[in-house]
């Protein structure tokens, strides 16, 4: 959906890397979160002919006319990442434990701020994988005394969530937390509230990124943790899945990959230059 996120570059770079391996040639196109140019781009894969394709929809329902064509088309589709509003149309799902990946930030904030608080949402409605991570931290928070005092679309951006957290902290700057619904928004909440002078704010992301673990590794940063994924392993297995339905071979309709908390205590178990 990005091809500026360090999530999705690193997801690209080992999809490329293990479909060459194989002699094969890989087509990526870069929609930046534009889901009408993103239907676009498919239309022009099919006129190339391709004979399969790894998707990561710009949004989840916006992106079902192109699923119709490519069923049309007979080409099978891998849903990675991010899930499709439909999932019958994809032969498989490779995707994080998105759920898991906002509930252990929410679980964390509990542990950490007992007495609750305001609290910041920072989300991005039409990506269905923000949406699964910001349901997990808000039931892992429920009933524990947080009162959410802004919720806005951010779209995983972090300039984008720059500019909408500088303008909630003035009006919430009492807030006790932040949770963003991937690591570039909660860096661009980061920086805003870096630039607000709050001392106290604990932020969280998801993804477990490079820039993100390096200010976890800090020790004084006012990010507090991030729901960490493994693009790396994402994109194996959805390389995996493809060349097994491929071949013929059955395949499971959903492969989650596991997600868990990295804060300051455990950073350095996990590369802080690169991704897990």
């Amino acid at each position: 959906m990005d091809g500026t996120n360090p999530f999705f570059v690193i997801l690209e770079e080992t999809i490329r890397k293990e479909v060459e391996a194989r002699g094969d040639k890989l087509i990526t196109t870069d929609p930046a979160n534009d889901v009408t140019r993103q239907i676009t781009q498919i239309e022009d894969m099919i006129t190339q002919g391709i004979d399969a394709i790894f998707l990561n929809p710009a949004e989840a329902e916006g992106i079902l006319p192109a699923l119709d064509m490519l069923k049309e088309a007979g080409i099978p589709i891998l849903n990675f990442d991010t899930e499709v509003a439909d999932l019958s149309y994809c032969f498989s799902y490779v995707g994080s434990d998105n759920y898991n990946a906002g509930y252990v930030c929410g679980e964390d904030l509990v542990k950490k701020v007992p007495g609750g608080g305001k609290i910041i949402i920072l989300d991005s409605p039409t990506m269905n994988s923000i949406n699964d991570r910001e349901r997990g931290f808000k039931d892992a928070i429920a009933g524990k005394g947080f009162e959410i005092v802004a919720e806005q679309d951010a779209k995983g951006n972090l300039e984008v969530a720059m500019g909408i957290a500088e303008d909630l902290l003035q009006a919430h700057s009492d807030v006790v937390a932040i949770f963003g619904g991937n690591d570039p928004t909660a860096l661009g909440a980061l920086a805003a509230a870096n630039a607000a002078g709050l001392k106290d704010v604990l932020i969280y992301g998801v993804d477990g990124s490079p820039d993100i673990k390096a200010e976890l590794a800090r020790g004084d940063s006012l990010i507090e943790g991030t729901g960490a994924q493994s693009p790396i392993n994402i994109a194996k297995i959805s390389v995996e899945v493809m060349y097994k339905y491929l071949a013929g071979e059955k395949v499971d309709a959903r492969y989650p990959v596991p997600t868990f908390l990295i804060t300051s205590e455990n950073v350095k178990e996990f590369g802080i230059d690169s991704w897990q």
